[in-house]
């Protein structure tokens, strides 16, 4: 039996209610105040929802995959993934065709777009999730510089949402809020259809 001072009592309560403050100001933003990562939260959604996801990543090199299968029991929505780092390997693998690099570079949004779609018909999944950007300290081009990321999400019904971002920071961070960006997509889109 643990005896609770009222200085402890008073203090929890004050937290408790700035917790919930937070989360009803802040709302979808805040995906976890119980400890859980980002992983564990977008793989409890999709247990929740029966679904699936498949992940074809360039710049992040797997991470995305990775996080998702450090969780116990992601055997039940993770179908697999593709790590396409070349162009050769994103045009053979997941049939990106080659007039959108020449057109748009392999940092865009049509490739990450095009990424998703096919890793999740490939791989028969409720979502396919992709990334693609510069992750530096070179490959930085005109007008994309070290740090430009692309992510997509595709849906069963092959609707895309797409993303563009500008993130600060080394390569191993940039990869790093790659995958949370990706992941972040993810749970957002889960839980905007839970909501219809």
């Amino acid at each position: 039996l643990s005896v609770v001072s009222s200085d402890e009592f008073e203090a929890k309560t004050i937290l408790d209610d700035a917790v919930s403050e937070l989360r009803e100001r802040l709302g979808v933003l805040v995906f976890s105040d119980d400890g859980r990562s980002l992983p564990e939260i977008v793989g409890g959604l999709l247990v929740e929802r029966d679904a699936t996801v498949s992940v074809a990543e360039s710049c992040t090199g797997g991470l995305i995959a990775s996080r998702l299968t450090d969780v116990a029991g992601s055997s039940a929505y993770v179908v697999g993934g593709m790590t396409t780092y070349s162009n050769a390997a994103k045009e053979m693998l997941l049939d990106v065709r080659l007039d959108l690099f020449e057109r748009h570079g392999a940092v865009s949004d049509e490739v990450a777009i095009a990424m998703a779609l096919a890793v999740r018909q490939k791989l028969g999944t409720d979502f396919g999730l992709s990334a693609t950007g510069i992750a530096g300290p070179g490959g930085a081009v005109s007008g994309k510089p070290v740090g430009t990321v692309h992510v997509a999400l595709a849906d069963s019904g092959d609707d895309v949402v797409s993303r563009r971002c500008q993130l600060p920071g080394d390569r191993r961070r940039v990869k790093f809020q790659t995958s949370q960006v990706a992941l972040n997509l993810l749970r957002k889109t889960l839980l905007s259809a839970s909501e219809r």
